[in-house]
Formats: C-alpha cells, structure tokens, sequence
C-alpha cells in the first residue's frame, strides 16, 4: 500500500496536524503514516485525547491502522468506506472532546445517512476550543457552508476534573458551499457577556461582568450567568460578537489562584486587539475554518495575524488537498487569507 508521510513535527509540531491528516485521509481516502507525532510538546506521541482522535476515525471508516497506542509517535492509518451510525467516544481524561468531534465530523457529514455521536471527557480546558466555542461560533459557520448538526449537553467537563458529556447529530452534506463573505462587526454590533460557573461563589461572575462593562464600555451588552451541571468547579467567561454573518467569541477559563478580574481583563484584551484590526474573523475560528473552506474550494476573509497553528494547518491542508492557502499581510494588525489551487 502506498503511504502518504506526513511529520508531525513540522510547523508547530502538535496535535493538530494528526487530527488534519486523518480527516483529510478519510475524506481523500489516501492512506497515511504520521511520523514524529506531537514532537514539539514537552510530551511527545499520543495522549489521551489523540489516541482518541484515531481510535474515532478508525471506527467511522473501519481503517487499517498500525502503532496505535498510548505514547506512540508513528502511526499508519488506510481508510475504507465512512459509515454513518451511533457512536461513543470516551476520552477518559478532561482532553478536549471538541478536537476529537472535529477529526470526525466532516468526514460523517458526507455519509448517506445522519450519525449522532456521545462524547465523555473535557470541555472547557482553556488550552483548546470549548464545547460553548464550538456551539455558538463554529457550528453555525459550518451550518453556513450546509452542514448541520444538532448538539445536546448533558454535563459540563471542566479541566482538571474533565467528566464532560455531550451528544452532536450530524445530517448528510453532500457539498460543501464556500462561505462568500465574512462581514466585520460594526460599532453597534450586537454583544453580550456569558459566564459558566460551577462551585464558586457568585460574586466571581459578577466582578468579571462589571470589570468587561468598564473597560470596554459595553454598558448595554446582554448579560447570562448559567450554573452548569459539573463535577469539577469551573468559569467561562465568553464575549460575544454578532457580525451579520457570523458570531465571534473570545473566552477564558478561570484558573484556581487567579482572580476575577484578572480573567476578564484577558478578555478584555483579546476584544480590544481583534477590534483594534478590523478584522472580520477571530484567530481562532480562522485557524478552524481553513479545513472547512480548502474541502469547499472557495472563500477568503480578514483575519488578524495569523499562528503559526494557522500555518501548520495549512500546510498539511496543501499537503493532501493540493489547495494553497495563502495569508497575505494587509497592514500591521491585518491579513487576507484566500484559497488557490496548486
């Protein structure tokens, strides 16, 4: 058989090459075998959460895999057909169960038929995007492009207690539509303040609440305070954006020792930047978006500048889709990120 080699050490050198390759395998049916996994992270190979990553993809496509262990660092991964069905994936730590759904969820969304899926482990662990990010930012940009997906929580897995679970039904696309245009929040855009909380008391939220509204001056923003189903505490400060095509969200994850204010003058921060721009996409939905529009074949949109996760991304995109992306610098707080055929 003829293997594809993808290093996983290049560019950033983490998890997320794996996770690009194996959709991009499954949906190109071009067998693969990713070497240095993970190598740039102080531990290197496969983690809970990537382990996981392969194990779901091996199971939708009933691949061929081989070295597919804890701590491996070289894999082989041969697709056959993707099959719709039920399915459960388990983490069995607080890694993140959004990356492991999205190495899956567009390769199902070309079956015939609707898959849902059950998810156990982490949801909010402040090092990817949460499951709140992933429901209210990516999904309706996806549902944007014709993939729809339905999600239900049942429990919130907050890090380090992880515990999280989840269920997402993802109905049959059978063309992926380029996003057209990804317009930039106006000044009066619409805005609003969520916090989750679990086990803290609640004065936590509301300093977070009022310390946003002074800074930014969001007076008049829409303001949630959910208690969330947990078995470990936990704080998401989210603030949202509504553009006419699209929301923006820009979190933090409360820490233990780290005060109130502290966590959302981070916010505050990502905020000012991003505005500051004029961008019309957040850094982290540009980086999960690259995926969804290189399989499309078409769209741009503005970004702030991009990481090199971003970079990577791309890069393993070109890889096996034979699709440049290209980040083009506009000024000094802007790129222009276009798709071209190589």
């Amino acid at each position: 058989m003829n293997y594809l080699i993808i290093d996983g050490a290049q560019g950033e050198g983490g998890g997320q090459v794996l996770r690009t390759a194996l959709t991009l395998s499954m949906l190109t049916k071009q067998a693969i075998e990713v070497v240095n996994i993970r190598a740039k992270r102080k531990k290197p190979g496969l983690l809970r959460q990537h382990l996981t990553c392969v194990l779901a993809a091996q199971q939708i496509c009933d691949a061929e895999t081989a070295g597919v262990e804890l701590g491996s660092n070289h894999i082989r991964f041969a697709p056959k057909q993707i099959k719709a069905g039920d399915y459960h994936f388990a983490i069995g730590t607080a890694g993140s169960t959004t990356l492991v759904c999205q190495t899956v969820l567009l390769a199902l969304a070309t079956a015939k038929q609707p898959s849902t899926i059950t998810f156990e482990g982490g949801t909010h662990n402040g090092m990817s995007p949460s499951l709140c990010f992933f429901e209210h930012c990516y999904l309706p940009a996806l549902a944007k492009m014709g993939v729809y997906c339905e999600l239900t929580v049942t429990k919130y897995g907050f890090y380090p207690a992880g515990g999280g679970k989840w269920q997402l039904t993802i109905y049959p696309c059978e063309t992926l539509k380029p996003f057209a245009h990804f317009a930039q929040p106006t000044k009066d855009a619409k805005k609003a303040i969520k916090v989750l909380v679990n086990k803290l008391p609640g004065h936590v939220a509301k300093r977070e609440i009022s310390t946003v509204k002074q800074y930014l001056d969001w007076t008049g923003a829409e303001t949630t305070i959910t208690q969330v189903e947990s078995i470990g505490a936990g704080n998401s400060l989210q603030l949202h954006i509504t553009s006419d095509t699209h929301n923006s969200i820009f979190e933090v994850i409360g820490q233990h020792g780290v005060a109130a204010q502290k966590v959302a003058l981070k916010a505050v921060k990502q905020v000012t930047q991003f505005t500051q721009s004029a961008a019309a996409v957040e850094e982290h939905l540009a980086d999960q978006l690259l995926l969804p529009l290189a399989l499309a074949g078409k769209g741009e949109f503005k970004t702030s500048e991009p990481s090199l996760h971003s970079l990577t991304n791309a890069e393993v995109i070109k890889t096996l889709l034979h699709v440049e992306i290209t980040f083009t610098q506009l000024d000094d707080n802007l790129w222009q990120v276009s798709l071209t055929d190589t």
